[in-house]
């Protein structure tokens, strides 16, 4: 059957471009395909379950935008199909003189990207989280916390109710393009269809290619190491608390996550991984790490990122490293409270010349468009990123 879209791609990203779709254009046909015998199986599936409110973003930039946009979307989706999420607030915690400036810093940035954003000192910050310590803070009163799994399963209910098909357990095994369609390649069958989005996550850059595109760039996957907090401490804090970023670092530093159970989450870290989509620790997978450790950039961002590097990975392999990490806010947390829980893998996209990528990356051909990376926080702002691909689409043709 030929079909007028295809998405490849079942994470949140994939499932807001094919509600996107069919909400612009009704009458069509589409069909999605997963490789995984579940919906959101990796990243969305993995990750920590807060709804972003864009602290962190340059103001006028693209993943400024999306990220307001999108917070407030995914809260509106949430109430509309009855999803439980809370608004819970963010406490960004300074512990430092320097990160004090870099909280200035951030707060003026807030500022021009239209957030409401509370200014803390440390009686403060302490009267507001008593667990917490730290000189001041930053109060985010916009960010929550939800399951993205479940609004995943909202988002397939609506394709189906849309007329959208969903087939799971569909390996792409080829992709080829021609003048009028494009043809998708899985292991038990063929479809066709006029115009291909592919939303592939950490497999992005292999379907670029297998589609015959030419990219500058490699997924390169980090592992985020969580632990969770005993029962006994699901109370130790009411809000969200991160520690303020380090602005040359790629990633956000270890941060306390309540999430929508109740429970409390630690983490995560940001360490190499060893393969794509290996989630236990020291799981390996040969072809991955053959495919990063052949591609230059890999060894670039090595030499740019040591010193971090060097200091994540010995306190993946000691706990102790990690705990001082929480413990610079919030003092209380003992060894003992860090129980395993299960780590998410991030698709990092790093150019040829070692640059990590932190905003969004596509390919395009006359009737394909390939996310190639979606950062953080993509969960928060799928529902416009669905949008921007599909008006990308719909220019297209």
């Amino acid at each position: 059957m030929t079909y007028d879209y295809c998405v490849i791609g079942g994470g949140i990203v994939g499932l807001a471009t094919a509600m996107e779709l069919l909400e612009r254009t009704p009458s069509a046909s589409l069909i999605l395909l997963e490789k995984e015998d579940v919906l959101s199986k990796h990243q969305t599936g993995h990750n920590s379950g807060v709804i972003h409110a864009g602290i962190y973003y340059a103001p006028g930039s693209a993943k400024a935008e999306l990220c307001k946009r999108g917070a407030q979307a995914t809260k509106d989706f949430c109430s509309e199909h009855g999803i439980r999420f809370e608004v819970c607030g963010k406490l960004l915690v300074a512990s430092t003189p320097l990160e004090m400036q870099r909280m200035q810093a951030l707060y003026e940035r807030s500022q021009l990207n239209g957030l409401n954003v509370e200014r803390l000192d440390a009686s403060e910050l302490q009267l507001r989280e008593p667990n917490i310590v730290g000189l001041g803070g930053l109060f985010v009163d916009a960010t929550g916390i939800v399951s993205y799994r479940e609004v995943c399963d909202a988002m397939a209910n609506v394709v189906r109710l849309k007329g959208g098909e969903i087939r799971l357990s569909r390996q792409v095994t080829g992709i080829k393009e021609t003048a009028d369609w494009v043809s998708v390649d899985t292991e038990s069958e063929t479809s066709t269809a006029r115009q291909l989005v592919v939303c592939a996550g950490l497999q992005s850059d292999r379907l670029a290619r297998l589609a015959g595109i030419s990219i500058d760039h490699q997924i390169v996957p980090f592992r985020g190491e969580y632990f969770r907090l005993p029962p006994s401490k699901d109370s130790i804090v009411k809000h969200l608390i991160y520690p303020i970023p380090d602005p040359e670092l790629p990633f956000l530093g270890v941060h306390l996550t309540r999430m929508i159970d109740g429970s409390v989450t630690v983490g995560p870290n940001a360490v190499l991984g060893f393969g794509r989509e290996r989630y236990r620790k020291w799981s390996v997978d040969v072809r991955d790490v053959a495919e990063y450790a052949s591609f230059p950039g890999f060894w670039r961002t090595v030499g740019q990122n040591l010193r971090s590097g060097t200091t994540e990975m010995r306190n993946s392999l000691f706990k102790k490293g990690y705990l001082e990490q929480c413990r610079k806010y919030c003092p209380s947390l003992v060894l003992e409270d860090l129980l395993p829980y299960e780590a998410g893998i991030r698709a990092q996209a790093v150019m040829r010349d070692g640059t990590l990528v932190h905003d969004f990356l596509f390919a395009q051909t006359p009737r394909m468009v390939h996310v190639c990376n979606a950062p953080s926080p993509a969960a928060t702002s799928a529902i416009p990123i669905g949008t921007m691909i599909v008006d990308r689409m719909l220019r297209a043709h």
